[in-house]
């Protein structure tokens, strides 16, 4: 999975002024959970445009002014119900043996038949969690949509992992290929005509 650095400083006061200062300041208050204690620190916010506004997923170098890193993973982010700047953000420390839980996006790869057909490309689900040490989350689940024909579905159990599990039931449908309108309306002409020739 694909890492960006976030450059940050510890905040000593954690009160409701001194997070309204940091936010005028065009800083992000942020904490750090999953170590002995939580660790509070604020970050500017521009360094979270590649993190937030992308459909993928990263991990996280927390690089603070003290020279110390920690490798972190998003959990939560508040948005201003107006404004929608980033209001608060929670990391969860990564451990190199310890498994984490993260969304990440579903990617096909292929020319489905059924769309050559004129069928069309349902994404049912758009991202998928899983579940893995840090070193073996996938950027994205991979769907090889290459044998779909219309009508046909993948399903999560098609998907299944050694690398990492995927915390859905085996039974949700992933991707389908549709049959379009145009190829309904066109296959219900012919059995009409059929039938009256």
């Amino acid at each position: 999975m694909k890492s960006l650095t976030i450059k940050g400083s510890k905040r000593e006061s954690v009160g409701k002024s001194a997070t309204k200062a940091l936010r005028n300041a065009g800083r992000v208050p942020c904490v750090l959970y999953g170590g002995d204690e939580p660790l509070h620190f604020s970050a500017d916010e521009r360094e979270f445009k590649k993190l937030v506004y992308t459909p993928e997923t990263h991990t996280v170098v927390i690089e603070l002014e003290d020279g110390s890193k920690h490798e972190a993973i998003m959990q939560d982010i508040q948005f201003h119900p107006v404004t929608d700047r980033i209001l608060h953000v929670d990391f969860f420390r990564l451990f190199p043996d310890k498994e984490v839980s993260v969304s990440v996006p579903v990617k096909t790869e292929g020319v489905a038949p059924g769309i050559i057909k004129g069928g069309t490309l349902s994404m049912i689900v758009k991202k998928l969690k899983v579940r893995a040490i840090p070193a073996n989350l996938p950027d994205a689940v991979v769907v090889d949509i290459s044998k779909l024909d219309i009508g046909d579905k993948v399903y999560v159990s098609e998907l299944r992992n050694d690398q990492y599990k995927l915390l859905h039931p085996d039974n949700v449908v992933v991707v389908q290929v549709k049959m379009s309108r145009a190829a309904m309306k066109a296959k219900q002409d012919a059995l009409k005509a059929a039938k009256e020739a």
